[in-house]
């Protein structure tokens, strides 16, 4: 039996439809997002990360009841079993973000006696419970690496004001909270991506959503999915060690053939919208810390890619110098990601469980076909 060939364009599964959505729509021709109906730019700058969960999962935004109850189960879920906080102390200086962030989510299971229930309500509160523990991982896994005591979570705090408290031991300003809480927003949800499908896929087995959730965290681990903005602050880092200036760095790299990190996206052609959003906070935010070293100096690379190369900066870019700036170390950039993403992935488990159908395509087989070992019987 022969099957057709795969196309250029499904590669990878390109432009191939494999479900059905309610939670987020992309145009990247015109470069829009949007979460339940609603755009990015306006839950990015009017709506906090909590309001946004609550959308993402319910599909309106939260009453001011909703809201404050949102607000008390995320603060009654945060504190961790002793045995996760045990495996912190226990992880290498030298371990993985995000290996030890997939290892903590899997550990969370063994002490979530709703682990395998699978009713709705349940699994709301999973991902309650998700959202509220991995800013707390992530948090002390930091701390614990550098020798520093764990620093308890506050019931007064929001997600986005809490992990930069533990983190660095002080209560952040308001600006700092703000522009992380958006930064919080911005990265929560982003239709069928690859940590997204995998989710799904596993989702769809009928496995718990704590399986589903790691395999999401080992999709986001691979460097052609997370990781961009970590690569991002890393060239930023180089072009300020070499002492050149951003335009002649970029245009000798480019003249390498060099590829120039944080422009260009699988599904946008034209500017990420959540990349002007974040332009306009990473100089917010320099502007405050009286620091615009690396945002100007992306600015100068952004004004280079777009007349030599037409390329527009997508989400990563000016989230490095963002979180740069705000003091987190830039190999917690992409379980950050996670941290925020862990809403839209939780969300498009309980929309695949309120209609479930194995998740399972074919492959067109282009191997050799009867071949014989030439070997007789007995």
């Amino acid at each position: 039996m022969t099957h057709p060939a795969v196309s250029a364009e499904a590669k990878g599964l390109e432009g191939v439809i494999a479900l059905h959505t309610g939670i987020c729509d992309i145009d990247g021709q015109k470069g829009t997002l949007i979460y339940r109906g609603y755009d990015i730019d306006d839950l990015a700058r009017h709506c906090t990360f909590e309001e946004v969960a609550w959308l993402l999962w319910q599909g309106e935004l939260p009453g001011a009841a909703d809201h404050a109850e949102l607000l008390r189960q995320l603060a009654s879920e945060r504190p961790l079993p002793p045995m996760v906080r045990e495996l912190m102390a226990m992880a290498p200086e030298d371990a993985n973000a995000m290996a030890f962030l997939q290892t903590g989510i899997s550990t969370l299971a063994l002490f979530d006696s709703e682990a395998e229930q699978t009713d709705p309500a349940s699994q709301y509160r999973k991902a309650v419970r998700l959202t509220a523990h991995i800013p707390v991982l992530l948090a002390g896994f930091d701390r614990a690496r550098n020798g520093l005591p764990m620093i308890a979570p506050r019931p007064d705090l929001s997600t986005a004001a809490n992990f930069l408290y533990m983190l660095r031991g002080e209560e952040p300003g308001e600006q700092a909270v703000r522009i992380f809480d958006a930064c919080l927003v911005l990265h929560a949800e982003h239709g069928l991506n690859a940590s997204t499908f995998a989710g799904r896929v596993i989702g769809a087995t009928l496995s718990d959503m704590y399986a589903a959730v790691a395999g999401a965290v080992g999709a986001l681990k691979g460097p052609l999915h997370g990781g961009a903005n970590l690569r991002v602050m890393d060239m930023l880092d180089a072009i300020a060690a070499s002492g050149a200036d951003a335009s002649s760095w970029v245009r000798d790299r480019l003249a390498r053939k060099e590829r120039i990190m944080g422009f260009g996206h699988r599904v946008y052609k034209t500017l990420d919208p959540r990349a002007g959003i974040l332009r306009e906070m990473s100089e917010s935010l320099a502007v405050e810390a009286g620091n615009r070293t690396w945002y100007d100096m992306s600015l100068s690379i952004m004004e280079i890619m777009e007349r030599e190369k037409g390329l527009y900066p997508n989400v990563d870019f000016f989230s490095a110098s963002v979180y740069s700036t705000l003091g987190i170390p830039k190999d917690l950039f992409t379980p950050i990601f996670a941290m925020a993403r862990i809403t839209g992935w939780t969300a498009h488990l309980m929309e695949q469980w309120k209609d479930n159908r194995l998740i399972r395509p074919r492959a067109a087989y282009d191997g050799p076909r009867s071949r014989s070992t030439g070997r007789q019987a007995g």
